[in-house]
């Protein structure tokens, strides 16, 4: 009992630290995917899978995805 409440503020860093992380790769992993997606979108609007305003109107989308992800990152710094 005394070990677990001397052990706990080294446990709570040590835990905060790894939400930190964990949230910072799954961000890193949003802004990628993200990424992909506009990558496929061009894709498929270069072979003609798409109509030139869907095209637009998807990837005005997923830039704003992304300039808001960018934007909380900075802010998070």
């Amino acid at each position: 009992m005394i070990f677990d409440i001397l052990c706990f503020p080294v446990t709570g860093v040590a835990w905060i630290g790894k939400q930190i992380q964990e949230r910072a790769v799954a961000e890193l992993d949003d802004k990628e995917n993200l990424h992909k997606r506009l990558l496929a979108l061009q894709l498929a609007f270069d072979i003609g899978d798409i109509a030139e305003e869907d095209f637009e109107t998807q990837e005005e989308e997923l830039l704003l995805a992304i300039s808001e992800l960018e934007e909380l990152q900075e802010q998070e710094s």
